[in-house]
């Protein structure tokens, strides 16, 4: 297949600031469109916490042409789909339709990020749906344990440390003045990116999108610095009890890497290596097959525009918790002590360079790849890169990567199970 590059990804920006890539491919008469706005969870307080969630949702619930139903019915009426969701620093959305009915998609997603109008009605509806959806987070020991792990993480008032959905208290004293302050505020052309994959000619795509968001005007939230994160120096540690579980889940780590920080691809390969790769890397392999300590264990490093958690995740028998630990802290000593051997890189290198052709398989996935090219700048020609940037990575930078970032004495710990 071919790799999407600057050869066949045009870029445009208009003039009120909108960046538009596109990627012509007829492989499927279909056409995704994807994109996300420079506002987000980060430009929130904690008293608020949600409120980018919860206005973000609200955006289809009604607008100016055409009600919550309506909406729906015309999209779903072609066979097509869409959607709006908060982050910490964009607000995402996404469409897929027949190319054909582009410009009716494009026309609603316009309607709904420019013209929405909050229906009061609706804003409870969707208040309701999200505080149901709290109330269930409180017995859901992953999702617990997840949460707490942020909050010790990382400093108080860092965006990366509150729920991005909010808190029971925070979510019913949201008003519907609220999200029309934070919508007038922050919800404009400055900064958005949109990506159309599919079949469509990229001139023809970028006059569409020029069509429907060209004369938008709005406004963005002028952001500080996001706040310094220290490295843990010692363990820092709360158990969340929930009862009526017979389940303890675990997340264990630190701050990471930003996406854009040099050594961001050795992280990604070190922890492919520690909780992916396989049966879930080594991790997988240790703690779950060999000791039989977890139902599953595997890591995650997460990037983004700063330090993005890098985290051991299991999920164990109570009874286990204090040997799972004690097995997950060994592994982690071991990757920063022993260099990873050549041929266990060798499989991992292969593993993250052979998924990237999977991973552009589909319209969607192309356009996910175009979209991190812009928000991170790595270059049009980045996917193309790809594979020499990640076979060149040696054992020496793993490990470097390990000692920089994962320490088997100084970690975060976050545990989330029936009471002791």
């Amino acid at each position: 297949m071919s790799i999407p590059g600057p050869q066949d990804i045009v870029r445009q920006e208009l003039p009120n600031g909108i960046v538009i890539l596109a990627r012509e491919n007829h492989d499927s008469p279909s056409v995704v469109v994807s994109g996300y706005l420079a506002v987000g969870s980060y430009d929130e307080t904690d008293e608020q916490a949600g409120l980018a969630a919860f206005t973000a949702s609200a955006l289809s619930r009604g607008t100016t042409r055409r009600t919550f139903d309506e909406i729906y019915e015309e999209v779903e009426s072609v066979g097509a789909s869409f959607g709006i969701s908060a982050g910490v620093h964009h607000t995402g959305f996404g469409a897929k339709s027949l190319a054909e009915d582009l410009p009716l998609i494009l026309d609603v997603l316009a309607d709904v990020l420019r013209h929405p109008t909050f229906p009061p009605e609706e804003v409870e509806k969707l208040r309701g749906e999200i505080l149901t959806d709290l109330e269930e987070r409180e017995h859901d020991t992953r999702r617990m344990a997840a949460l707490t792990f942020r909050e010790l993480a990382y400093p108080e008032g860092h965006p990366y440390g509150r729920s991005l959905i909010g808190y029971q208290e925070t979510v019913a004293a949201i008003s519907r003045d609220d999200l029309v302050a934070f919508y007038e505020r922050g919800f404009g052309p400055q900064g958005m990116v949109i990506a159309i994959v599919g079949a469509v000619e990229p001139d023809r795509a970028v006059e569409q999108v020029a069509a429907a968001f060209g004369d938008w005007e709005g406004s963005t939230f002028s952001r500080p610095p996001l706040p310094p994160v220290p490295r843990p120096t010692a363990v820092r540690q709360k158990f969340v009890p929930i009862p009526g579980k017979t389940q303890t889940d675990i997340v264990l780590g630190a701050p990471g890497p930003a996406r854009t920080d040099p050594a961001f691809l050795d992280a990604m390969l070190c922890n492919t290596v520690l909780g992916v790769f396989g049966m879930m890397g080594r991790l997988g392999e240790k703690v779950r097959d060999e000791q039989g300590l977890a139902y599953y264990s595997y890591s995650r490093v997460e990037g983004g525009h700063g330090p993005g958690p890098w985290t051991v995740i299991a999920g164990v028998n109570p009874v286990n918790v204090e040997r799972a630990l004690e097995s997950i802290r060994a592994e982690i000593r071991r990757i920063r002590e022993e260099p990873v051997p050549e041929p266990e890189l060798a499989d991992s290198q292969a593993f993250l360079v052979g998924s990237l052709p999977l991973r552009l398989e589909t319209n969607e996935g192309v356009a996910r790849a175009i979209l991190e090219m812009e928000q991170y700048d790595l270059g049009l020609d980045y996917l193309q890169r790809y594979a020499d940037l990640i076979q060149e990575i040696t054992p020496e930078r793993v490990q470097a990567a390990a000692q920089r970032w994962l320490d088997p004495d100084a970690y975060v710990l976050a545990i989330a199970g029936p009471p002791e």
